[in-house]
C-alpha cells in the first residue's frame, strides 16, 4: 500500500467510527450539563404547579365574576320594577292631589255663597239648671 491510500484508509476509518458514534448517539453527559438538565426540569416542574394554581385562581375568580353580574343584573332588573313602582305611585299621588285641591277649591265656592237655613237653633237653657246639674252627680 501507498502511503496516499494509507492516509485514505485512516480518514475513512475515522469517518466510519464518526458515522457510527453519530448514529447510535452518545450518552455521555458532562456534571454541569445534567445539573442544568436538572435545576431546568426542577423549574419546569414549579412553573407547571404554579401555572395550575393560577388557572385554579382564574377559575375561581370567573366564578366570583358570574355571581356577581347575576346579583347586579337582578338588583338592576329590580331597580328597573321599583323605579315602575315609584312612578305608579306618583301618577296615583298626582290624581289623588288633584282631586283633594279640586273639591277644597268647590267647597271654597260653596262657603261663600251659602244658602240660607230655616233650622232654628236649639233653646239655651237658662245658667242656673246647667250649674245644678253639673254639681249634683252621684259618687
Amino acid at each position: 500500500m501507498t502511503m496516499h491510500s494509507h492516509r485514505m484508509h485512516r480518514l475513512y476509518t475515522v469517518f466510519g467510527f464518526g458515522l457510527i458514534l453519530s448514529l447510535v448517539g452518545c450518552d455521555y453527559w458532562p456534571p454541569a450539563l445534567q445539573a442544568q438538565i436538572e435545576q431546568m426540569r426542577s423549574e419546569t416542574q414549579t412553573l407547571a404547579m404554579e401555572k395550575a394554581q393560577l388557572q385554579g385562581q382564574v377559575m375561581d375568580l370567573s366564578k366570583a365574576k358570574q355571581e356577581v353580574q347575576s346579583q347586579m343584573d337582578e338588583l338592576n332588573r329590580m331597580n328597573r320594577e321599583k323605579t315602575a313602582m315609584i312612578m305608579s305611585l306618583q301618577k296615583q299621588l298626582d290624581v289623588v292631589r288633584a282631586k283633594t285641591v279640586k273639591s277644597m277649591s268647590s267647597k271654597a265656592a260653596q262657603r261663600k255663597t251659602p244658602a240660607k237655613s230655616k233650622v232654628n237653633p236649639a233653646p239655651k237653657a237658662p245658667l242656673g239648671k246647667k250649674a245644678a246639674s253639673k254639681g249634683g252627680g252621684v259618687r
